[in-house]
């Protein structure tokens, strides 16, 4: 593996060197269960609280933010008892952390950034794969960005998972772990008012209904002004949830209703120039005042968890989830030197009136067997799951002149928007069209874990069928993927770890035309990767540090020969590939009992390492792939005073020089936030202020026509919850 090593060296030498930072706090016994020393250490902080009316949890990292059991990966364990690369925010950190919506998590996971909405970069791969409680069924799905108001706990899983998951970006894809109802009672009413004219609230309760019947039901609401010209948020989530305890069971119903009305969007970027400069205002928008995007979305989920014997565990779930979205904005087209100086200064638009509708079904079932392989413990996972969607598209646009005409979408100038003179009501407008789509996914897998002394051994197969139809076209396929993996448990708090894995993703149905040399294979990634994971401390220096290389070949580019059978469409050639280099490092750290400590590092290098210069990339071979940043960094550090009930926060986010897909400079950043709570039994208040020194730079870059995304000015909220 040809990898600048620096990084991880660096990388290793600080996980096993940190344990000292932490030996100030408590010592929690390895020998009582972490449920029962959690209960004890909380009842002794109860008994403390009591005293000073206010309630601050300390040794966070350990108790709170390490995750006890990685779901993600199928076979249930400790993080440290798996080859998977996992990083886990748990409900604590996003509490913590004041966040709100899935971009305020990114910093907390090493290797991935921004890309667009809910679209991020991971490992340097463009990745926009969401799942809820391990299936398919995003109900932001489109140009939303996933809330986090019902939202337990979110992990990323890093690389290829073609294995676990079927078709998917090589760079890893998310799984939002929901929250289901309590077997304890719990509520909690919480208002929060900030800038922009921000005013919002949310109620939860759950717990016991009788004898094995819990409930669960929250509602939350929020309206704000955003930062950008015209542009509002009015969101509304409302979900209530059964769940039914047996004997050796469980089962668990949830419906989820999401809502999004959003003025002044679709948004996109703010033009620049080459070397990354704003040619207008951050908080310019090519949007009118009644352009608008609405969302509406519907989830029904049902889970099953069962024993029925000693040894086997299985679990299932099915998930349906209905939603439109309906869209009309004005989208940027082309950029115009009015003046002649040389600089752009204004951009024509296209207006898009736009209505999607998508109804999708996924079902997952898992089996696990442990048993006794010739005198060695064993594990062996088998599973299925299926997914459909079925899809409509309306659309219609029209596209203005450089110059104002009636009938027409208007320019708008950069330097001195003027909305208000470009009136969709007026516009002569085509007849809408409309598109059917609908796809189906089906996998089978098979995956087996054998442990030998400290030494633990997976490897697994997975066959995926898929069918993809459009119109009169459509294209079926079935692809094969693996998984293998070795865990040498050094010590109880220390592993070392080692996977393969592969991915791939099919080619889009347009592409899969006869006449262009179609059908194509699928693109494929493969993954190697080698690193540690460590619990030091009894889990107050929780790290994870590893270096890996992922290939992505078959990406299609254009045949040079043009058109080969002369029948009127230039040809097609799976040719192109992508190799991303890296290193990785995340910590969590209880630097002493009140002070605590995140940090999540990543060095990636990738680039288009094959291309025959048709297409396919807007990068040639040897450039840095588009909006993947060589270094990134993140960190949050939280300090507490307990006898004042106080704790004072700080973060950051750096993003090292990216180019966007237009080849355009998107400059370095770093921002930081902060936060002040406040704890009074029962009353919690929460101060956060979003990019505290009030940086203006690019969250990331796009094409050059919609520009680069802005990041958000400085912002602060107060916040107020109270616990029954």
């Amino acid at each position: 593996m040809t990898l600048r090593s620096r990084p991880f060296a660096l990388a290793i030498a600080g996980l096993l060197s940190l344990p000292s930072l932490a030996s100030n706090a408590p010592p929690i016994d390895a020998n009582v269960p972490l449920a029962t020393a959690v209960q004890t250490a909380a009842a002794a902080e109860s008994s403390a609280a009591l005293l000073m009316d206010a309630v601050i949890v300390t040794a966070r990292a350990a108790r709170l933010y390490r995750a006890e059991e990685v779901r993600v990966g199928k076979l249930p364990g400790d993080p440290l008892d798996t080859p998977l690369s996992v990083s886990v925010i748990t409900a604590e950190l996003i509490r913590d952390q004041g966040a709100r919506d899935a971009q305020d998590l990114y910093r907390n996971v090493s290797g991935v950034t921004l890309f667009s909405y809910a679209g991020v970069t991971a490992r340097g791969f463009r990745q926009e794969e969401i799942f809820y409680d391990g299936l398919r069924g995003d109900p932001y799905a489109g140009f939303s960005v996933p809330q986090l108001f019902n939202i337990e706990q979110v992990e990323f899983l890093k690389g290829p998972a073609g294995m676990l998951y079927g078709p998917g970006a090589p760079g890893g894809l998310f799984n939002y772990v929901t929250k289901t109802p309590t077997r304890d009672r719990r509520a909690n009413v919480a208002v929060m008012f900030g800038q922009g004219q921000r005013m919002g609230g949310q109620a939860e309760m759950s717990g016991p209904i009788n004898s094995g019947l819990s409930g669960r039901a929250g509602v939350f609401l929020e309206e704000r002004d955003t930062a950008r010209f015209n542009a509002d948020s009015d969101i509304q989530i409302l979900e209530g949830a059964l769940s039914f305890d047996f004997d050796r069971g469980r089962v668990i119903g949830q419906a989820t209703k999401y809502g999004q009305d959003l003025g002044a969007n679709r948004l996109r970027g703010v033009p620049t120039d080459n070397a990354g400069n704003f040619l207008a205002d951050r908080r310019w928008n090519h949007n009118e005042p009644n352009d608008f995007l609405r969302l509406e979305s519907a989830v029904l989920q049902l889970r099953g968890e069962l024993q029925p014997a000693d040894g086997l565990t299985i679990d299932a779930g099915w998930r349906w989830n209905d939603g439109t979205e309906t869209q009309q904005y004005h989208e940027p087209r082309s950029l115009v030197d009015a003046d002649g100086d040389g600089v752009f200064d204004l951009i024509t638009r296209e207006f898009r009136d736009q209505y999607r509708a998508q109804t999708t079904q996924s079902f997952g079932a898992n089996a696990v067997w442990s048993n006794t392989l010739l005198g060695l413990d064993n594990r062996v996972l088998f599973g299925v799951d299926y997914f459909s969607a079925d899809a409509l598209f309306d659309g219609r646009l029209l596209r203005g002149l450089s110059t104002a005409r009636a009938g027409l979408p208007g320019p708008l100038s950069l330097r001195n928007p003027v909305y208000g003179l470009s009136d969709s009501a007026t516009y002569s407008l085509p007849a809408f069209t409309q598109t059917l789509s609908s796809g189906a996914r089906t996998g089978i897998y098979l995956l087996d874990e054998l442990a030998i002394g400290r030494l633990l051994l997976t490897a697994g197969v997975r066959h995926d069928s898929f069918e993809d139809v459009s119109g009169p076209r459509s294209f079926s396929d079935e692809d094969l993927s693996y998984r293998a993996g070795a865990v040498w448990k050094a010590r109880d708090d220390v592993s070392l770890f080692a996977q393969y894995a592969t991915s791939f993703e099919p080619q889009g149905l347009t592409q899969q035309d006869p006449r262009a040399g179609g059908p194509f294979d699928p693109t494929a990634g493969v993954n190697l990767e080698v690193g540690i994971k460590t619990a030091l401390g009894d889990g107050r220096v929780q790290g994870s540090a590893s270096v890996y290389r992922i290939v992505r070949e078959n990406v299609l580019q254009a045949d040079p020969r043009g058109d080969v059978a002369a029948d009127g469409l230039n040809d097609l050639v799976a040719f192109g590939e992508v190799t991303s280099e890296g290193a990785e490092l995340d910590l969590a750290i209880d630097l002493t009992p009140d002070w605590v400590a995140t940090v999540a590092y990543a060095y990636n290098d990738t680039r288009v390492t094959r291309d025959n210069g048709r297409g396919g990339f807007s990068n040639s071979v040897g450039a840095r792939f588009a909006n993947a940043p060589r270094d990134t960094l993140g960190f949050w550090t939280r300090y507490q005073l307990p006898t004042l009930g106080l704790a004072f926060a700080l973060g950051g986010d750096y993003v090292s020089e990216r180019i966007s897909l237009s080849n355009q400079r998107v400059q370095p950043y770093t921002v930081f936030d902060a936060s002040v709570t406040y704890t009074r039994r029962p009353l919690e208040w929460l101060l956060k202020i979003d990019n505290l020194f009030d940086r203006t730079y690019a969250a990331s870059g796009f094409i050059d026509r919609t520009g680069h995304f802005p990041g958000e000015p400085r912002s602060a909220f107060v916040e107020a919850r109270y616990r029954f």
